[in-house]
């Protein structure tokens, strides 16, 4: 076989500058060039990418849609009406953060408990409504978004903030001149 080289020794490559050695050879090969290393790229939405938020979209729905026609069958969550803000998904689609909030904000512990029990019907009901190639993984979570802007709320009514609100702003500028 000539022209074929079979070393007794296993091949390592060291890298020098663009090219690399073979060792234990004594001959310098260009075997390979250096390669633009790909990294994922953080996503700027902050929900996700453009997949994520569609799916999410589609699974909030198909969620709402089955608290609304009272498909389970809990008796802690016959009382209550219960809204589904927001549905986040993990980058592979296989889990889903389900945001839940009760009417009224009322009995969040025992309507979280409620849905907990009823995941793996939920979960069913969700990829048949859903085309997707695996049924996401569902998890429970009470939407803090609304204590939140209640909070943002009040602090606006606060006298401090209405005080500065209130000042004319006319007079801010001849202030600065």
């Amino acid at each position: 076989m000539a022209g074929f080289f079979r070393p007794s020794t296993p091949l390592r490559f060291n890298r020098t500058n663009d090219n690399a050695r073979v060792a234990g050879t004594g001959h310098d090969e260009v075997i390979f060039d250096k390669m633009p290393r790909h990294h994922q790229k953080k996503s700027s939405a902050p929900g996700g990418s453009q997949r994520q938020l569609r799916v999410g979209e589609q699974v909030r729905h198909a969620m709402a849609e089955i608290l609304a026609q009272g498909n389970v069958h809990d008796a802690d969550l016959e009382g209550h009406i219960i809204t589904v803000p927001e549905v986040r998904m993990s980058p592979d689609l296989k889990l889903a953060t389900v945001y839940v909030m009760p009417l009224g904000g009322r009995d969040t512990e025992i309507v979280i408990a409620a849905l907990e029990r009823n995941k793996k019907f939920l979960r069913g009901e969700v990829a048949r409504r859903v085309n997707l190639k695996f049924a996401p993984d569902i998890r429970f979570r009470v939407d803090e978004r609304f204590d939140e802007a209640e909070r943002i709320e009040k602090l606006l009514r606060t006298p401090a903030v209405q005080k500065d609100l209130e000042q004319d702003p006319d007079s801010d500028r001849e202030e600065e001149q």
